[in-house]
């Protein structure tokens, strides 16, 4: 007789056969169920890759940014060019140049100045005094022009002053234009102007006769040109030179001569001697106060006169 685990299945067994095979399809159902919904799908794979190239093409971080040359990416220097030019550019130059500037133009603009510089104010007191016939301790000679005035002793500096022109100013607003012809000696203090009457006039009532006053150097616009002038007694052997009308302040004197330009020393009546007689009758180079030199030629020795020119300084 057959054993009956032979002839059929128990009823155990027929049972586990069929819970294997719900479970198999179970499991297959899972693992599709996990790889439609798996992360490595092409449907997920697009949000992902996103966020780096948006981060990349996007506005930089400030940290970033500030690493990067100005250049570095198009993208973000089209957007940024700005900020970083106005960052780089715009504050540190203007504070360098307002600083630097005017120190270098000041240097440059009157690199032979003495006691009297361009562009300074000057405190002081002005008086006024007979001026007579306009002449003075520049030996200009009489004069016409009746706005003129005497410096100090100390600004007068031996001559330096003469010819130069000061805009004088009251406390009133009121202002005048004069040219140095004279000297104010001792007890005129540093800063103060013995003016003409004439001169004074425009500042105050001459009653007052004291006023306090500010004053300044100009360059004046003019039509004139310089003038030459030897002095009376002046040779081939011995000889005073001195420049009349010119714009700006004289700073030196030369005459040419074998041995090449010599500078004549000035004396406090205005003229640049040539005790030896070097130079004189030969060409004639004077430089003012801001640098400019001009050479003159054809200049005789010819004792107290008034030998014009073609030339005058620039205006400064």
């Amino acid at each position: 007789m057959a054993s009956r685990s032979h002839r059929s299945p128990s009823p155990g067994r027929g049972r586990t056969v069929l819970v294997s095979a719900a479970v198999v399809a179970a499991v297959a159902l899972v693992a599709a169920l996990s790889l439609a919904f798996s992360p490595d799908r092409d449907t997920d794979a697009a949000p992902t890759a996103a966020t780096p190239v948006a981060g990349t093409h996007g506005t930089p971080t400030p940290t970033t940014e500030e690493s990067k040359p100005a250049t570095a990416s198009p993208s973000a220097s089209a957007g940024t060019s700005s900020p970083r030019v106005t960052a780089s550019t715009a504050s540190p130059r203007p504070s360098k140049t307002a600083v630097t500037q005017p120190a270098r133009k000041a240097a440059a603009s009157a690199p032979l100045t003495g006691r009297i510089k361009p562009g300074v104010s000057y405190d002081g007191v002005a008086t006024f005094y007979d001026t007579g016939d306009g002449d003075g301790a520049c030996l200009y000679g009489p004069t016409d022009d009746v706005m003129t005035a005497a410096m100090n002793h100390a600004d007068y500096e031996t001559s330096r002053a003469c010819g130069a022109y000061i805009l004088v100013r009251a406390a009133s607003g009121a202002s005048v234009t004069v040219r140095i012809t004279n000297e104010c000696p001792l007890p005129c203090a540093p800063g103060q102007l013995d003016l003409s009457p004439q001169a004074f006039a425009k500042l105050a009532a001459p009653v007052q006769g004291r006023i306090p006053i500010t004053w300044s150097l100009l360059s004046p616009s003019t039509s004139d040109t310089i003038s030459i002038r030897y002095k009376t007694g002046s040779s081939r052997y011995w000889c005073g030179i001195q420049a009349i009308g010119h714009r700006n302040p004289l700073a030196r004197l030369e005459v040419e001569t074998s041995a090449g330009w010599r500078e004549l020393p000035r004396t406090d009546y205005n003229y640049f001697l040539s005790e030896q007689g070097s130079g004189c009758g030969g060409a004639i180079r004077i430089t003012d106060i801001y640098g400019e030199r001009l050479e003159i030629d054809g200049i005789g020795v010819q004792p107290d006169v008034v030998q014009p020119t073609r030339v005058q300084f620039a205006r400064h």
